[in-house]
């Protein structure tokens, strides 16, 4: 257990590890943010900040000698990054669930070997298994690099296999992973906090409503048919947490079907799904993963109350926060980012017990 005054180092800088800050300095423990990046919106909140490349081993090795215990705020931080510092400092979560959700591939065949159900999917190494892709799981699909992309980028739909050639080129030619359609009612997420001790803990799992591959609402109470996959979506979670003798908050992502959840994507980090936790939740999945990194007991994930509603605030909608702060009800949150651009996420807004005034 990390006594206060500690320091949690967190890899990334973006508003996933502002908030994680935010959350650590009320259980008296400060923050080193290290990102490559230039602009931090953590680091505007953190006591210590280091600016420097992923491999740079030397500021690497001091980063981990002023931190107590360090975690990552996103999932596309180098897996080598993270040994290197495992050799120095504790690093929760570990290599092992970056390794898995930072490829495609590799994640739907770890889930599926873990009895969970997933979209039809093959690999795409190059442009001649594509075509043998689409013969084998046919169309309408929809192929996705292997690595990286996120928020509906690095994929394109195919509605037909004529439409292979652009679609290989719109990914760029990268190494990805094709994956059938699935006929889904609703999209859903399923996070929870795991300790050092392998307690584990589940927040309600949220009715998610994306706009062009970006989320745009997460909201409770989600409808029954969620409600009644909801156990076995957790249950997959769990297994998938267990294998990986994870430590934090694991997010995964599912598809709500006549057959059961379809499990789509897992994120090893607090999620923006969860972000409605922070007014709506006993404790929050930022509170919470502070306390599973720092071996602290996690805290009570019940809902306050209901409905709740989380609004991401994307692109130029970040324009409406003086609007928002008129609404007595409205719980905003603004990030800090300098640049406005479309598909940006750039704030959010959140209602406890009562529904936003208009239209969202």
């Amino acid at each position: 257990m990390l006594p206060p005054g500690s320091t949690i180092g967190i890899l990334g800088g973006g508003q996933l590890g502002r908030m994680l800050a935010l959350a650590a300095a009320p259980l008296g423990y400060k923050v080193h943010v290290y990102a490559p990046d230039r602009e931090s919106v953590a680091a505007e909140v953190a006591a210590h900040h280091t600016q420097a490349a992923w491999d740079d081993e030397p500021r690497l090795a001091a980063f981990a000698a002023a931190c107590d215990a360090v975690t990552i705020e996103f999932e596309n931080v180098p897996v080598d990054t993270v040994r290197f510092l495992s050799g120095h400092v504790a690093v929760r979560p570990g290599a092992a669930a970056l390794e898995i959700a930072q490829d495609r591939l590799a994640e739907k065949r770890f889930v599926a070997g873990l009895g969970g159900r997933t979209a039809p999917f093959a690999a795409v190494p190059d442009r001649a298994a594509l075509d043998a892709a689409l013969a084998d799981i046919g169309a309408p699909a929809i192929l996705k690099t292997v690595r990286m992309g996120y928020d509906g980028k690095g994929q394109a739909r195919l509605a037909a296999p004529a439409d292979a050639d652009a679609a290989w080129e719109a990914i760029g030619r990268h190494p990805a992973i094709l994956e059938g359609f699935v006929t889904f009612a609703h999209e859903f997420s399923v996070i929870l906090a795991r300790g050092i001790d392998g307690e584990t803990r589940f927040w309600d799992s949220p009715v998610n409503v994306h706009e062009g591959g970006i989320l745009a609402t997460s909201s409770l109470p989600p409808p029954r048919m969620i409600l009644a996959q909801q156990d076995a979506a957790r249950a997959l979670m769990t297994g998938i947490a267990d294998a990986l003798d994870y430590v934090g908050v694991l997010t995964g992502e599912f598809f709500a079907t006549d057959d059961g959840p379809v499990f789509n994507e897992m994120a090893p980090r607090v999620h923006n799904s969860g972000h409605w936790t922070i007014e709506g939740a006993a404790a929050s999945q930022f509170a919470n993963h502070i306390r599973a990194v720092a071996g602290l007991p996690l805290g009570d994930t019940g809902t306050l109350a209901l409905p709740v509603t989380m609004r991401n605030l994307i692109g130029r909608a970040i324009e409406g926060v003086p609007a928002l702060l008129a609404d007595g009800a409205a719980r905003v949150h603004h990030y800090g980012k300098t640049e406005v651009r479309e598909g940006r996420k750039l704030g959010h807004a959140t209602w406890v017990g009562t529904a936003p005034e208009g239209p969202l």
